[in-house]
């Protein structure tokens, strides 16, 4: 059966140029290819969980443009529900400027539009409609009161609420034990702890603080070693296969997208965080964001 999956978040234009190396500052890289593709964490969250095989509603805002026509169509291609994606008439839709060198590292910047625009008002019409059998998933290229009021109203539901704190951003302490998952990358994890997360050891210890705030499950992702999953009954390393990295933008999305389907069909913690690490490394050896996200055969 179909499992419900809310993501609450943002939608972009992402507009990629892929090159032998980034650009110093200052500097003219010349001889790029570019790309015009479909972004935003929750956007390709969502695309990732639909192409997963699971019912997706996403909750969002685009731009009265181009942009975010194209957007909503995109979405409804994959079978995701729309009907809360809200029209913005004052700000356009949010674009991203996305630079990948040849190894398949990026550097992006945000114009977030209408995401930034995305209301209280208009998120509480959207959760009305989400069940204690319900994952909800979050991050934070939207207001940050409105994600907060979002994780606390989708707890009191009953709702698995999962928040992939990204970009990093500092958090309201008492939403923390509204949590039943974080997963932040090391960046993401030294911002919200204190705590540099350079090994296991480390990486435990912002693990622990996260638990000191409230939150059942810490899973620090950690690039290609794959994610380090903590809670009062796991303290691992979930290894990710092996593979030649292309394009890495949208691998932290693909990962969350994945790790909520299987969650939602019931898989433990550890099944679903190896099975999101399959998803991210397949990923990551194609280039775009949405593009790039596998379907269920290729995972299984």
């Amino acid at each position: 059966m179909k499992q419900k999956i809310f993501i609450i978040g943002s939608s972009n234009t992402d507009m990629v140029i892929k090159s032998q190396k980034l650009p110093a500052p200052g500097e003219t890289i010349i001889g790029g290819t570019f790309l015009m593709n479909p972004g935003g964490k929750g956007a390709n969250q969502a695309v990732a969980a639909a192409k997963l095989g699971a019912t997706v509603t996403f909750i969002s805002k685009t731009g009265n443009d181009i942009f975010g026509k194209q957007a909503i169509q995109g979405f409804q291609r994959e079978g995701i529900n729309t009907d809360f994606v809200f029209t913005d008439l004052e700000n356009p839709s949010g674009v991203a400027l996305i630079l990948v060198d040849a190894k398949g590292e990026n550097s992006i910047a945000v114009a977030s539009g209408a995401n930034a625009n995305l209301q209280i008002t208009e998120v509480e019409t959207a959760i009305q409609q989400i069940t204690a059998d319900d994952t909800v998933l979050l991050q934070l290229e939207i207001p940050i009161p409105t994600v907060e009021f979002s994780i606390k109203k989708c707890f009191e539901k009953g709702a698995k609420v999962i928040l992939n704190p990204a970009p990093a951003q500092v958090l309201d302490e008492s939403v923390f034990k509204y949590l039943d998952i974080i997963t932040p990358n090391e960046t993401e994890a030294e911002l919200l702890t204190g705590i540099k997360v350079t090994d296991l050891s480390t990486a435990e210890q912002a693990a622990l603080k996260f638990h000191e705030k409230g939150v059942k499950n810490v899973i620090i992702t950690l690039g290609s070693r794959g994610a380090y999953l903590h809670n009062e009954n796991v303290n691992r390393l979930i290894p990710s296969p092996i593979v030649d990295a292309m394009d890495t933008t949208a691998a932290g999305d693909v990962f969350n997208g994945a790790l909520a389907v299987a969650l939602s069909e019931g898989q433990d913690l550890e099944q679903s965080i190896s099975f999101a690490c399959r998803a991210a490394a397949i990923s990551v050896t194609r280039m775009g964001a949405q593009a790039s996200a596998p379907l269920r055969s290729e995972v299984n």
